[in-house]
């Protein structure tokens, strides 16, 4: 069984006004098939987890470890954390002019997986998998998220969960920018995903909304850099009620 231990992790970020501290000891594990869902206010760091999980070079690790299935994720290229089975669904999607998504996805699953997928085989799953996310073939030819809008995007980094087939996904803010259909078509191919894999998940949000089609196993609170309170589906429904006041009095830096 798959699992990811996050111990003691701290991460701080330079910025113009010097070191900022962001993460300050975060201790979470998530095993196979589990659905963890981080909520928090703005600025409590979420998506520095997401990002340092990733690997990206602006979050610098001041200690603690991630490890992935025994091996310590910190020590990994971000290109060795992709085809160890890690994942990052983007709140904010880039754009890659010149490249297709065809081309974009072939690369990438022949890069995981050493090989490349058998032609026919591997046309019939994109189409399916497009068809799915309710995504015109036309989609497949245009180049990765380039003149895509918000909900598009977040449906092209579907489509990469469901064909790339990681172990572990760290969905983040994937529901921001999303209307209520395009919500639940998205939230229909993270549940497929899940289903057809039995990958763990890590899905970071505001709001309860996505909760509704995404059914949690475990709800964690971030605050000021730290997990304040965890529990199930019920303790998100009581954020919903409530909001996060009652976790920010007397909270300092």
């Amino acid at each position: 069984m798959s699992v990811l231990e996050i111990k003691d992790l701290r991460v701080s970020v330079e910025t113009d006004q010097g070191t900022k501290h962001i993460l300050k000891g975060v201790d979470l594990t998530i095993n196979e098939g589990e659905i963890h869902a981080v909520m928090g206010p703005n600025g409590s760091g979420k998506s520095t987890l997401a990002y340092t999980i990733a690997g990206h070079p602006k979050y610098h690790v001041e200690g603690g470890s991630v490890v992935f299935d025994g091996a310590e994720v910190l020590d990994m290229t971000v290109d060795e954390r992709a085809r160890a089975g890690l994942f990052l669904a983007m709140q904010y999607p880039v754009e890659i002019p010149g490249v297709t998504n065809t081309n974009f996805l072939r690369t990438a699953k022949t890069a995981i997986d050493g090989e490349a997928p058998a032609i026919r085989t591997w046309v019939k799953d994109v189409r399916e998998a497009m068809g799915n996310l309710r995504m015109d073939n036309s989609f497949a030819e245009r180049n990765v998220n380039e003149g895509f809008s918000g909900g598009e995007k977040k449906r092209n980094e579907i489509l990469q969960l469901e064909l790339l087939k990681p172990k572990f996904a760290v969905l983040d803010e994937t529901d921001s920018g999303l209307d209520v259909d395009a919500l639940k078509i998205v939230s229909e191919g993270v549940n497929r995903a899940k289903a057809n894999t039995g990958l763990g998940i890590l899905l970071i949000t505001h709001y309860t909304r996505i909760l509704r089609y995404i059914e949690p196993d475990f709800v964690h609170v971030f605050v000021n850099g730290r997990v304040a309170e965890q529990g199930g589906r019920e303790l998100a429904n009581r954020l919903e009620d409530e909001g996060y006041d009652r976790f920010l009095t007397g909270v300092t830096a």
